[in-house]
């Protein structure tokens, strides 16, 4: 396998000055970077040259294009996609850090819903514009000042045509729904996602498979979570799809029909 090709502090793409690296996964990488002409920092995702093919490049093409039809005030806009110097970049507002990052530190009740609604919002926005993000997880929502939520990374994503294919089964370990993990991504397999995101926020583990009912870290939900809204995380977990929210839009109505107080004060 090639080496993969990272970039320098101060190396400079275009009008952007990169400070440093903040993430670097298998097909691309992050990087903090300064635009010198409008004089902001920004964030870069740059696929690795030496491994990009026609393939992948349809692949950040189209979260490039899907960021037209995703203006939300919970998903990351993109600012700008272009080639420069050989490079394929991706130009996104610099967030404080990942919600991963965020869960790494003792976060409340009420600002785990709070996050909650957010994420869910989001998703919601997408399935309402029949786009399934495939890969929901909390790496992908990046937080902004006065704890705003945005999910990104729509790299992975289907629109959601009657003429949909079987997909290859991509996404993040962990976070996939069985039927997903099998090449069969659907709104569904967002639901379920988000809702082992949601249940770790307020559980503090991340369920494994296989997927049993209760989970790890149930006595400590239980002790938090209202009845009502325990039922509702459970539908968003269920192992068959059918049997889950058919999307995030209806998953996003069913927490608006439970009392607003659905989370007990901590003691």
């Amino acid at each position: 396998m090639p080496r993969k090709k990272l970039l320098r502090a101060r190396q400079k793409l275009g009008k952007y000055r990169i400070d440093r690296r903040l993430s670097d996964g298998p097909r691309a990488s992050v990087y903090q970077a300064y635009d010198t002409i409008h004089g902001i920092k920004v964030a870069l995702k740059i696929p690795d040259p030496e491994i990009m093919d026609d393939e992948f490049l349809d692949e950040f093409r189209r979260e490039a294009r899907l960021s037209e039809r995703m203006e939300h005030p919970n998903v990351l806009p993109i600012q700008n996609a272009c080639f420069l110097d050989g490079f394929f970049v991706i130009a996104m507002p610099l967030g404080i850090e990942t919600l991963a990052d965020r869960l790494t530190r003792r976060i409340s009740n009420e600002r785990a819903l709070d996050f909650t609604r957010q994420a869910l919002a989001a998703v919601a926005h997408a399935h309402s514009r029949k786009i399934i993000h495939c890969d929901v997880k909390p790496e992908n929502f990046i937080l902004f000042p006065d704890n705003r939520l945005r999910l990104t990374d729509f790299g992975f994503s289907k629109i959601a045509l009657r003429s949909l294919k079987r997909a290859s089964g991509s996404g993040t370990v962990g976070y996939l729904s069985p039927e997903q993990a099998l090449g069969r991504p659907m709104f569904q397999s967002d639901v379920f996602a988000l809702g082992l995101v949601i249940y770790e926020m307020f559980s503090g583990e991340l369920p494994e498979w296989p997927y049993k009912w209760p989970p790890p870290g149930y006595a400590r939900i239980r002790g938090k979570l209202r009845p009502k809204m325990l039922t509702w995380l459970r539908t968003a977990l269920e192992f068959k799809p059918q049997d889950r929210f058919k999307n995030a839009v209806t998953m996003q109505r069913a927490l608006d029909k439970i009392h607003l107080k659905v989370v007990k004060r901590a003691r």
